[in-house]
């Protein structure tokens, strides 16, 4: 669902025009902030959309931008529009938006995708990327995003990550992903960050981050943090009630003596 924001921001019903126009004339522009396709679609593929749009019609119609040309640049919409392509329609219903500049096309774009778990996270980063260096102000971008400046710090980061650990940031991995990478990109640089993620791969992503942070960016620290966490040291629940400390073994195995012996309750 598209957030409310979206709606009393950028639909004025002043400025709003809505007509069919031919599916030809437009093409998919930089505006459009969803560069992957394939992110988000396990359960409802471009497919599933082209049949759901054959049989019920096109419930929402896409948005655009006129061009000097004449033609339009899409806006919003691009699995809309693929969809209603794949279909062989000629025309499609369209809202047009000729009193936006390109950078508001751009947050109008991330707005209908950023609250959406389907949208990969990369293609986020480079929006807000984009969004900032018009503004040069988080506190500006979040307004105009309605998404948090801790968020928008935390996504920007992403893009500082190697190519191949960008390609594991797809929504198939669930959304939590990024704040294990997020936390590696700012505690590594080049190939140490893929190497650190080895390091950490199979971990819970709680614990991830918390090895990731410990290690300082220090490669030669994260396989004694790595047995530390397997001991448990990085537990969330003890972590959350201060209990987070790293243990003399020693004393782990007496506790672990202690706890062996300890009789069953009645």
């Amino acid at each position: 669902m598209i957030p409310n924001l979206f709606f009393m921001r950028y639909l004025p019903l002043p400025a709003m025009e809505v007509k069919d126009i031919v599916l030809n004339d437009i093409d998919v522009s930089e505006f459009n902030t969803r560069k992957d396709l394939g992110a988000g679609t396990e359960d409802a593929s471009l497919d599933d959309l082209s049949n759901s749009i054959h049989q019920q019609g096109l419930l929402n119609p896409i948005m655009v931008k006129t061009r000097t040309d004449g033609k339009y640049d899409l806006i919003a919409g691009q699995r809309r529009f693929l969809a209603c392509r794949k279909l062989g329609l000629k025309t499609i219903p369209a809202i047009i938006r000729d009193d936006v500049n390109d950078t508001d096309a751009t947050i109008i774009s991330l707005i209908e995708n950023v609250h959406r778990a389907d949208m990969n996270p990369v293609d986020k980063a480079r929006a807000y990327q984009q969004i900032y260096d018009k503004y040069r102000d988080y506190g500006k971008v979040a307004k105009e995003t309605g998404v948090s400046v801790s968020t928008i710090r935390r996504y920007l980061t992403l893009l500082g990550l190697t190519p191949t650990l960008q390609a594991k940031l797809t929504t198939s991995e669930g959304p939590a992903g990024v704040g294990t990478l997020s936390k590696l990109a700012e505690t590594f640089e080049g190939e140490d960050q893929e190497i650190a993620f080895e390091e950490v791969e199979g971990f819970k992503q709680t614990v991830q981050v918390e090895i990731i942070k410990r290690s300082g960016g220090d490669l030669a620290k994260l396989s004694e943090l790595k047995e530390e966490a397997l001991d448990g040291a990085f537990n969330t629940k003890t972590c959350r009630e201060g209990l987070c400390f790293v243990m003399p073994e020693e004393l782990k195995d007496r506790i672990k003596k202690m706890l062996e012996n300890e009789p069953s309750p009645p």
